[in-house]
């Protein structure tokens, strides 16, 4: 019986498993939206919430919380200057998953799971031509 057990273990041990979350968590703050499976985004959006409720309340103490999870400082000044400002007046809820088909290979059903506010987190990026390299 499963009773009182959390979370999926996705056929993993449980040190694979916490590096996989924390790549991803890294790889959403990253982008802004990630396209994964669909049961890795409705695990992952746990610890996404998390780390912008830290984000939220900008002390030395919730820095270092961050910090924890994602292991890169570029990563927690973005969090603590762009994504958590945007969610100041949100009480959890943050991100939100899209069903984006199944995959070819194995038809695993995929998901893309993004931030609610990406129009102020996602910045536009700016294709480069070809001709424009050359100069």
């Amino acid at each position: 019986m499963r009773h009182r057990v959390e979370g999926r273990k996705f056929g993993r041990e449980t040190d694979q498993r916490r590096l996989m979350m924390n790549n991803l968590v890294k790889s959403m703050i990253e982008h802004g939206q990630i396209t994964t499976t669909l049961a890795k985004a409705k695990e992952m959006r746990r610890y996404v919430e998390r780390v912008v409720t830290y984000g939220k309340n900008d002390t030395v103490h919730s820095r270092r919380l961050a910090y924890k999870v994602l292991g890169d400082r570029t990563l927690v000044k973005k969090l603590f200057t762009e994504i958590a400002p945007a969610f100041q007046d949100r009480n959890g809820g943050y991100t939100r998953i899209i069903k984006a088909g199944y995959r070819r290979g194995d038809s695993a059903p995929m998901a893309v799971i993004q931030f609610v506010e990406s129009s102020t987190i996602t910045p536009k990026k700016e294709h480069i031509k070809a001709k424009d390299l050359n100069k």
